[in-house]
This record gives C-alpha cells, structure tokens and sequence, in this order.
C-alpha cells in the first residue's frame, strides 16, 4: 500500500483553510496563525533557494522547539529537499558527523554553533537568534513567498539519525508517505480535530514530536509548544488554556503525578492524553487516568516506522497494557526468536515486525545495516519483543537487546520495572542487567523515590517476592534522585548499565 498524501502542500492547503485562527503558541513566546505561518515558510523557502538548496538536496535543521524551526522544516519540505532534523541537545560533534555523513548543502542551526561550524561542514550554515549576524534566519526570512513544489509521496523526505547506542548513528530514511500516513493515521484514531487544544514539551525532530506538530497543520487544533518540560508549568498551562489533548512521554506523567500542584490544578478540560516512546507500567497508567481524569492512549512506534504505527482510540472498549491496533495498512506479524520465518499465535512472545505504508526505505548509505533489519517481502524487524492477543492488539513486552538472561531465564526488565512501579513510594524506575559470576547477569533496579513514601531496598525486595517469581526478583537495588533520559524524555537504561558493567 502506497500512501497517498505529502508533506510539501500541509501548511499551504491549512492557511487556505483555516487562515487567522492560531495554529502555534509558544511558552514564554508568541502564537501564530496558520496564514502567518505559511506565508514565514514560503519565504524561508526562497531564501534557501537563493542559497542553493534544490529538489533533493539534503539541510540539517538543529534548534528547539520554535517558530524558526517549523518555518524551516516546512520551506524545505515545499522545496522537494531533504531535512535532516537533529535533536536540540546535539552536540557540535554530533551536527558534524550528520553533516559530513548526509553530505548536507547547508544548516540552521544556533548563531553560537553556527560560528563552531561555519566554514568546514556545509556549503552554508544558517545561524538563527537574538545574536545572530546579518546573514542569519531573518535574511532568509525576507524573500518572496514561495508556494509548495509539487513532490511525490515515495519521494525521499527525511533522514533521521538514530542515537548510534551500537555504533555510529545511522540516518533512516523516510519518505513524504511514510511522514503522511502516520500523522494522518494518528490524527484519525486519536479523533484530533479543529477544536482541540494540545499541549505538548515533546522535541520537534522526533517522529512522535514531528507527528503532533504536522497534525495541527491537517486537523486545523491549536498546539501550545513547550522547549522543555516542566510539569508545573504545564499544569498551569492545561488550566489556563483549557487544553484538551497532552502529549507525553512516561517520564513527564511521573513528573505530574508527583507535583504538588496536580490536586489542585483544575484539569476537566483534558478529554484524553497520548503516551509513547517507551513501556508504561500499568499501575502508572491507571493513576494517571485517575489524576487527570481522561483517558490515557497508548501508542507504540520507532523512528524506522516515521512515528506511531499502533495507538487506541478514545472511542474503543479500552484494552489496557496493550499498546492498540495497526493503523490503516499497516500489518504486524509476530516471529519466532530462534527461527523468524515462523509466526507465532496469539498470546506467545516472540519479535514485533511490521510492514506498510510506514515503513523505512532503510538507512542512508548503509545497505549492509539496511539488510540486517528489512527484508525482501518490505517485514521489518523492530527490535522489540511482543505478542497479539486473538482481536489483533499488540502488547509490546520489552526490547530485546534489553532482555537479561540470569542463570538460563529470560528476564524482561519491562515486566519488573511494572511491578516496582506498583509499590506507592516510586516515582520512576529502571531495570537493567549487570553482569554476575554465578548467573551470567542479574537484575538491578534504580529507583527515584518519592519524596513523602521513600521505602528501603528490603521493603522494595519484599514487594518483589510477592509477584514476581524468584529468578526475576531484582538482585540489587540503587537510589536515586534522577534517570537519565535522551533528549525527548525516554529513559536510557544503556547509561545506567555502564557504570556496573
């Protein structure tokens, strides 16, 4: 199934559509109407143009969540060129290596990294900001309006790079469709539409945070936009602006569950909120519909699927613990760990992979990389472990280069860190293996207590026992005040294992 819309026209088919109304707020900054918006893009377009950029050329995009950047996403989207999005945290080797890697004809990034890059990684380099100099974003941003090129949707769009926690970072490419199908797809089961108000920290480069964003453009809902996450700040935000729709990752939920002000905050106007990017423990889940009083819609995707390819609906009898069913064309088979030709039925654990209109064309110069991952028939291999239930949901396990093999068991760090996160006195946990003379590798957990009902490693184990079977009972247990997380707020387990490795 080939997808049939693109990203080229969006933001010009919404201002003819919803012209003055606010698309974008900004915290701390200005809103913007889908008219001022487009027309910024367009210019930003020709102003690329003037500096080179043509149909296929690759830009590395590097700023934070703001108006620049959507204006450049977009003027390179309407110029049939590549965009190279790179997380706000990057650092400036990391722009360099995507330059370098992606062979770019220019970046926009910071005036400071501009002046750290400038000369030696592109043909041009764009700084944007208070201090940047005259040949910064605002030039740009004095051209002509250029309307949409007419682009195809199996055209090259995107070359996301993966955060290379087994190497060096590889680009993966995705197409106009592959972007399209899954926004539309999502906007479509989470009933998005133009009364919405959505409030979301969630970075723009990331294929969940692009998706939210390109949503507003096709549903015509207002998006308050946040650089970073506050949970205090957004639940004044969700009371003062009446939003209907948040946005997050698991870790900004555990934020609002422990601030102070969540019994206070008056949150009636939420009517559901979307979580994804990483598993969420079930007990976490229900105190979070609890709290805010909505439904909370799982959501399961990666970067090689151009975002969320499973979610739920506000609609459907809630299946909670799975993370929903395939959006429109996708297909999701699960194989066998020890022989992936075979597909396993219902119930059984097994590889997630997917195939469809969202999937990859594979990683940028990287045929060997692309071959390991996706085969013939289109099926990727998605890393994680999962099964079907008999109605098709899909219930994501854990991933498998995560899984810890203690004395010959498989053990799901995913499943631990459930049950921990059922005792009253954590905030957040993370399970990961460490090595052990004995049993090849044991579990240890890291937990961030909470503040009022820290409870001791003895009480945690003791918790443990009663659900767990003995084999998977954490073996040790760390406290501590925060986890480390990636730039979009998922928690990274591979920084936790180092030190005890």
């Amino acid at each position: 199934m080939t997808a049939q819309g693109t990203i080229a026209p969006l933001l010009a088919r919404a201002s003819a559509r919803f012209g003055g109304r606010v698309a974008l707020s900004f915290l701390g900054g200005a809103s913007h109407t889908f008219d001022q918006t487009d027309e910024l893009a367009g210019r930003v377009a020709s102003g690329l143009a003037a500096k080179g950029v043509a149909r296929g050329d690759r830009v590395l995009l590097h700023l934070p969540n703001s108006i620049e950047w959507v204006a450049v996403y977009h003027a390179i989207a309407r110029l049939g060129a590549v965009i190279v999005p790179a997380n706000a945290m990057a650092t400036v080797v990391e722009l360099r290596y995507m330059a370098q890697d992606a062979q770019v004809a220019g970046i926009v990034t910071s005036a400071a990294n501009a002046a750290a890059l400038r000369a030696e990684e592109a043909p041009f380099v764009v700084g944007c900001g208070a201090d940047a100099d005259g040949d910064g974003f605002l030039s740009l941003a004095r051209a002509a309006y250029r309307p949409p090129a007419k682009v195809a949707p199996d055209d090259l769009f995107t070359i996301c790079y993966t955060s290379g926690t087994t190497g060096r970072p590889k680009g993966v490419m995705l197409s106009h469709g592959n972007v399209f199908q899954s926004m539309a797809g999502t906007a479509t089961f989470h009933v998005r539409h133009g009364g919405d108000v959505a409030f979301s920290a969630l970075p723009f480069p990331h294929v969940y945070g692009n998706i939210v964003l390109n949503a507003v453009f096709l549903t015509g809902m207002r998006l308050i936009a946040a650089a970073r996450f506050d949970a205090g700040e957004a639940l004044r935000t969700i009371s003062r602006d009446g939003v209907t729709l948040f946005e997050g990752v698991p870790t900004m939920y555990y934020q609002l569950l422990a601030h102070p002000d969540l019994t206070t905050a008056n949150l009636t106007s939420l009517s559901r909120c979307t979580v994804g990017g990483q598993t969420m423990p079930l007990a976490k889940q229900q105190a979070v519909m609890a709290r805010l009083g909505c439904p909370l819609l799982e959501l399961w995707g990666m970067t090689e699927l151009a975002g969320p390819a499973t979610t739920h609906s506000p609609w459907w009898v809630p299946r909670p613990g799975t993370v929903g069913l395939p959006l429109p064309g996708v297909q999701v088979r699960i194989a066998s760990l020890s022989a992936p030709s075979i597909d396993l039925p219902p119930g059984e654990d097994g590889e997630v992979f997917v195939r469809g209109p969202l999937t990859t064309r594979g990683y940028w110069k990287r045929p060997e990389a692309t071959a390991e991952v996706l085969d013939r028939s289109g099926w990727l291999a998605t890393g994680d472990i999962g099964h079907l239930d008999a109605d098709g949901y899909l219930t994501v396990v854990d991933r498998k280069k995560d899984m810890i093999l203690t004395a010959g068991y498989n053990v799901y760090p995913a499943e631990l860190e459930r049950v921990i996160a059922l005792h009253p006195g954590v905030k957040m946990v993370a399970v990961v293996g460490v090595p052990d003379e004995d049993k090849g590798e044991v579990a240890h957990a890291f937990v961030v207590p909470m503040d009022d009902k820290a409870p001791d490693a003895d009480e945690l184990l003791a918790h443990c026992r009663l659900h767990l079977a003995a084999y998977k009972v954490p073996r040790r247990v760390s406290f501590v005040d925060d986890l480390p997380k990636t730039g979009t707020g998922k928690i990274m387990r591979g920084a936790l294992r180092a030190p005890t490795a």
